[in-house]
C-alpha cells in the first residue's frame, strides 16, 4: 500500500525456490551441574517450591470438585476448575525467565501459569514494592484477612496473599482478585505482570499482540507471552493474532527507535488435547505445532518445540527467545511440550485416551524427575526438598480454607448492584500518558485541516442548500474530533484495513497520513477478529485506540473480539480495568446482501458495550469527541450513504471549536405536537420526507427524535414527546424482526401506556437479504411506508390510499413465513 515499497513485474515473476531451516526440537541437553553458572541453589529451591504450590493448589481444587472435600474442609465448588496437573514443570519455567515487566496472557487452562508468575514476581520485587501492591490493591481488600493471620517474612506474606486472592476469585468470593467477577477462567493480578486469562480457546492469541503493540508504540519495557493451548492454533483469531504481531512494517517502515518486532511470545502449551480431540493426528495436520512459523515469515517465527517436563529447558528457551525479541526480531513461537494428567475437567473420565498412556506421563512426571536430578546433582538433599513441599502444602491448604471460610471470605449479596456499576468505567480521561504526541508535522499545516477551513459549516447559505463538495460534513466531523484527540493523548493509535495512505475506506482519515507518524495510523491485515483483539490487548495494557473494520457486515468475523472480549473485560476485572477503544463500523447501501446490513441491533444486545449511531456532522463529530475522552468500549456506526451530508439541524453548523454531547441523550430534530417520529440512523431524513408529506397533506405536526444512541440511552425525552403527541411511530433501517426499535417499542409501551393513543409502531427495512442497489427501494424504509404505517395503525389519514400493506394480518402473514 505505502508508496516506499515498490512492486516490480521482474521481480514477481523471476524463478526460484523459497528455503525453509531447520527447526530446533528439544536441543536442551545440559546436566545440573553444567547449570551451577546460572543458577543458585535458591533458584533450584525455588523453582521446585513453585512446582509444588502449583501441584497442591489444583490437587485441592480436584479433591473438592470430585469428593467436595479436602482434608477436613468439605466446600462445594459451583464453577468450573480446568486443571493442569503435570503442566507444572512448563508453566514454572516459562514464569522463572520473565520480569514483572514481562506481562503473560493465559487461557482457560492458567492457573498454574498464574501461581508460577505471581511467585516470579514476588522473588524478583523488593520487600517494600510487595508492601506496597498489597496494601493499595484494591485497598487491601484481599490483604486484610490473610494478615490477620500472619505475622511472618514479606515475601511468604506475599505468597499467601497470592495463593488465597487466586483462590477467593475462583470461589467468587469479594476479596478474591478481581472481586470473584472473574473466576477461575479470567482471573488476573495486573501488579505482577498477569493480564486476564481468557475461556474462549484461544482467545489470547488476538489480544496479545495488542499488548506487545503498546509496549512497542508507547515504547515500554518487557514482552508479552500467550499462552494459549495446542489446539487453539486451529481457530481462526490465533492465525490472525500471528499475522497482526508478525507484519513487515513494524520492522521496515516504522521508525527503529520504537524496536523493530512486535514483542511477543505465542507460547503453544502443548498437552497433546483439545478437549478429547488430539490435534496431533487426528484434527490437525501439521504434527509440530513449531511447524506453523515457517507459513508465517521468513525466520519461521523463531519456532522451536521445547520439552516442557524440564523446567530448566522451558527457562533456556525462554531466556534465548526474549533475546530475540529484545533486538527487534519478534514475534516468537514456542511449542511447548507437556501433559495434562487429569482430565479437561473434574468431570472428565478420559475416554478419549488409555489409562496406560496416562500411566506413563505420570511416571515421568516433571515434579519427581527434577527432584531425583537435583538430588542426584548434589545442590540440595532430599531432606531440605521434602521439608520446602511439606511447607508449600501446608502454606496453599491455609490459603484454600481460608479462601473457603464464608465468613471470613464473603461473597458479594445477592442483591447487589456491583456488577451493574462496574459495566463500564464512565471516566474521562483527556490522556493516557503524560508525554508530548507524537506528530508528523505541524497540524495547522495539514492539507485536510486547510481543506476544511475553506468549507460552509452548514449545509444552508443565504437560505439555499449548498452543494456538497462545498459543505463541512460527517467525514470532516470524524476527523476534526480524532484529530483533536491525536494532539492530545500520546498512546492513540488508529489501525484497520486501508487506513493509511488510502485514507480508510471511505475517506474518513484523509489527512491523518500526513499528520502522523507511521505507527500511531497504520494498515492491519485483512484480519478483523486480529484487529478488534489487538484493539482490546492495546487498551487492556493502558492505551486509547480506534480500530476501523469498514463494514458491519464485517462485524462476524470479528464475533468473539466484539460480543465476548471487547465488552466484558471491565466488569470480569471487578472494575480494575478500562477498555479505550473505539470500534469504528460503516453501514453500506449499494452494496447488496453481505455489504448493506445494520447491525446495530446486536452489537446493542451485549451488555458493555457503548453503541452509538450518529447521522449528522454536528453529532458525529461531537459523539466522537465524548467516545475519544471515555474509558469504555464504543461502537461507533457510520452510515457510508451519509458521508457527504451537511448540518441541516444546527442553526450555525458545526462549530469550530471542541465540544462533546452528553451520552445516551437522543435529540429533537424537528418540533411538532400530533405525532412523535422515533428515528435511528439514517431513516432520520426519511421520517423529515414523511413529516414534510403530513404537513403539506394532512396538516399533521409531527415531532421527530433521532435516538443517537443504542446504548446508554436516556428516555426522559422520548415520553415526554410520547405524552405530549399520543402517538408514536419508531423507523430505522434494521430489518424489523429483532430491530432496536423493538426495545425502545417495548419500553414506550410500559412507561407511557396511559398516555397512548394507539399502539407504538415500528417500521424498519424488511426482514430479507438486502438487494442489489436498483431495488433497494423495495427493502429499505420509505417515506410513504411510514404514512401507510401511520394510517393502517395509529391514526387514519383523510382520503389517503396506502401503497403497502401494514395491516396487522399483513404483520402475522409474514411472521408466519419469517419475513
Amino acid at each position: 500500500m505505502t508508496k516506499a515499497l515498490v512492486i516490480k513485474p521482474e521481480d514477481a515473476f523471476s524463478r526460484g525456490t523459497i528455503h525453509f531451516h531447520d527447526i530446533p526440537i528439544n536441543t536442551y541437553s545440559k546436566t545440573i551441574e553444567e547449570e551451577f553458572s546460572r543458577y543458585t541453589a535458591d533458584d533450584f529451591l525455588a523453582i521446585w517450591r513453585e512446582m509444588c504450590v502449583i501441584r497442591e493448589f489444583e490437587a485441592i481444587l480436584n479433591e473438592i470438585k470430585t469428593k467436595g472435600a479436602y482434608r477436613d474442609v468439605a466446600y462445594q465448588h459451583l464453577g468450573p476448575a480446568h486443571l493442569s496437573l503435570g503442566q507444572e514443570a512448563a508453566a514454572v519455567g516459562m514464569a522463572f525467565a520473565l520480569s514483572p515487566q514481562d506481562h503473560i496472557y493465559g487461557s482457560h487452562r492458567s492457573h498454574g501459569e498464574i501461581l508460577a508468575k505471581g511467585f516470579s514476581a514476588i522473588r524478583q520485587l523488593s520487600e517494600d514494592e510487595l508492601v506496597d501492591i498489597m496494601r493499595s490493591y484494591r485497598g487491601g481488600a484481599v490483604l486484610a484477612p490473610v494478615e490477620k493471620r500472619h505475622s511472618g517474612p514479606v515475601r511468604k506474606l506475599a505468597e499467601r496473599f497470592f495463593v488465597y486472592g487466586a483462590y477467593s476469585e475462583i470461589f467468587a468470593r469479594e476479596t478474591g482478585f478481581n472481586r470473584g467477577l472473574g473466576g477461575s477462567m479470567h482471573a488476573f493480578f495486573k501488579p505482577f505482570g498477569i493480564y486476564p486469562n481468557n475461556a474462549i480457546v484461544g482467545g489470547s492469541g488476538s489480544i496479545a499482540p495488542g499488548a506487545a503493540l503498546y509496549k512497542r508504540v508507547n515504547r515500554q519495557p518487557g514482552i508479552v507471552v500467550a499462552n494459549i493451548g495446542d489446539a487453539s492454533f486451529g481457530c481462526g483469531p490465533v492465525w490472525e493474532g500471528i499475522t497482526f504481531a508478525s507484519m513487515d512494517q513494524y520492522r521496515k517502515l516504522w521508525d527503529d527507535s520504537l524496536g523493530g518486532g512486535l514483542p511477543v511470545i505465542f507460547n503453544a502449551m502443548n498437552n497433546f488435547y483439545g478437549m478429547g480431540g488430539q490435534p496431533e493426528g487426528e484434527t490437525m495436520g501439521c504434527q509440530f505445532i513449531a511447524r506453523i512459523g515457517a507459513g508465517v515469515n521468513p525466520e519461521q517465527l523463531h519456532a522451536e518445540r521445547v520439552n516442557g517436563y524440564d523446567p530448566l529447558a522451558v527457562i533456556d528457551a525462554f531466556l534465548r527467545k526474549k533475546e530475540i525479541l529484545r533486538s527487534g526480531r519478534g514475534p516468537v513461537l514456542l511449542d511447548t511440550i507437556t501433559y495434562r494428567t487429569c482430565g479437561h475437567s473434574p468431570s472428565d473420565a478420559s475416554s478419549y485416551r488409555t489409562k496406560e498412556e496416562v500411566g506413563l506421563w505420570r511416571d515421568a512426571d516433571s515434579l519427581l524427575s527434577y527432584r531425583d536430578r537435583i538430588i542426584e546433582s548434589g545442590v540440595l538433599g532430599a531432606d531440605l526438598l521434602a521439608d520446602a513441599e511439606r511447607d508449600v502444602r501446608e502454606m496453599v491448604f491455609d490459603g484454600f480454607r481460608l479462601a473457603a471460610d464464608l465468613a471470613a471470605s464473603p461473597r458479594v449479596p445477592l442483591d447487589s448492584e456491583l456488577i451493574g456499576s462496574v459495566m463500564f468505567s464512565n471516566a474521562r480521561v483527556e490522556k493516557l500518558a503524560d508525554r508530548p504526541p507524537e506528530l508528523a508535522r505541524d497540524l495547522s499545516d495539514n492539507p485536510r485541516v486547510r481543506q476544511i477551513r475553506g468549507k460552509s459549516r452548514t449545509a444552508f447559505a443565504d437560505g439555499n442548500r449548498l452543494p456538497a463538495l462545498k459543505v463541512f460534513n460527517i467525514r470532516d466531523g470524524i476527523f476534526e474530533a480524532m484529530l483533536h484527540r491525536f494532539a492530545i493523548d500520546p498512546t492513540m493509535i488508529a489501525f484497520g484495513e486501508e487506513n493509511r495512505d488510502w485514507g480508510g475506506a471511505f475517506g474518513v482519515y484523509r489527512g491523518l497520513t500526513e499528520a502522523l507518524p507511521y505507527h500511531r495510523l497504520f494498515n492491519a491485515p485483512i484480519s478483523e477478529a486480529g484487529i478488534v483483539g489487538a484493539a482490546v490487548g492495546y487498551g487492556m495494557e493502558g492505551g486509547r485506540v480506534v480500530a476501523e473494520l469498514m463494514y458491519a457486515d464485517f462485524m462476524g468475523r470479528a464475533g468473539d473480539e466484539i460480543l465476548n472480549q471487547l465488552p466484558k473485560w471491565q466488569a470480569m476485572s471487578g472494575g480494575l480495568l478500562t477498555m479505550p477503544v473505539v470500534l469504528r463500523v460503516s453501514v453500506g447501501d449499494k452494496y447488496g446482501a453481505q455489504h448493506s446490513q445494520d447491525f446495530t441491533a446486536i452489537a446493542g444486545h451485549i451488555p458493555g458495550l457503548k453503541v452509538v449511531y450518529p447521522v449528522t456532522p454536528y453529532d458525529a463529530k461531537g459523539m466522537m469527541n465524548t467516545a475519544l475522552a471515555g474509558t469504555d468500549p464504543v461502537v461507533f456506526f457510520e452510515s457510508q450513504r451519509l458521508y457527504d451530508i451537511g448540518e441541516l439541524f444546527v442553526p450555525g453548523g458545526v462549530p469550530e471549536g471542541y465540544y462533546e454531547i452528553a451520552l445516551g441523550e437522543p435529540a429533537v430534530k424537528r418540533s411538532g405536537k400530533d405525532l412523535t417520529l422515533l428515528t435511528l440512523g439514517p431513516a432520520l431524513y426519511t421520517a423529515i420526507s414523511a413529516a414534510e408529506e403530513l404537513a403539506r397533506r394532512f396538516d399533521l405536526s409531527a415531532e421527530i427524535v433521532d435516538l443517537r444512541y443504542v446504548n446508554p440511552l436516556n428516555y426522559d425525552l422520548l415520553v415526554e414527546s410520547v405524552r405530549k403527541t399520543g402517538k408514536v411511530l419508531l423507523v430505522s433501517e434494521s430489518v424489523e424482526r429483532g430491530s432496536f426499535l423493538q426495545t425502545v417499542a417495548a419500553n414506550l409501551s410500559q412507561i407511557c401506556f396511559d398516555d397512548l393513543d394507539a399502539p407504538p409502531v415500528v417500521v424498519g427495512s424488511r426482514n430479507w437479504i438486502t438487494p442489489p442497489a436498483e431495488l433497494e427501494a423495495m427493502f429499505f424504509p420509505q417515506p410513504g411506508w411510514l404514512l401507510d404505517a401511520i394510517h393502517e395503525q395509529i391514526l387514519p389519514l383523510r382520503d389517503y390510499r396506502a401503497t403497502t400493506s401494514r395491516t396487522l394480518g399483513e404483520l402475522m402473514r409474514r411472521a408466519r413465513l419469517g419475513i
